[in-house]
């Protein structure tokens, strides 16, 4: 699984931090960071969950190519 985080769309709402804290963290400015070790999401299956709850849709979730 590919995860991004458009960082000039994300606003710091929090939401995929609070649904798939395990993959999603906060910067400290507040925005939309990946946990370190967990880039491809960590077979979470709550990744496409948080994509849908950004209020901005900052996040994009495919799957890799290939």
């Amino acid at each position: 699984m590919r995860i991004g985080i458009d960082k000039d769309t994300c606003i710091g709402a929090g939401q995929c931090a609070l649904t798939a804290p395990d993959v999603f963290t906060q910067d400290d400015d507040g925005y939309s960071t990946l946990v370190p070790g967990r880039e491809d999401g960590g077979g979470s299956a709550l990744v496409r969950e948080a994509a849908r709850a950004c209020p901005v849709r900052a996040i994009t979730v495919s799957e890799p190519v290939g």
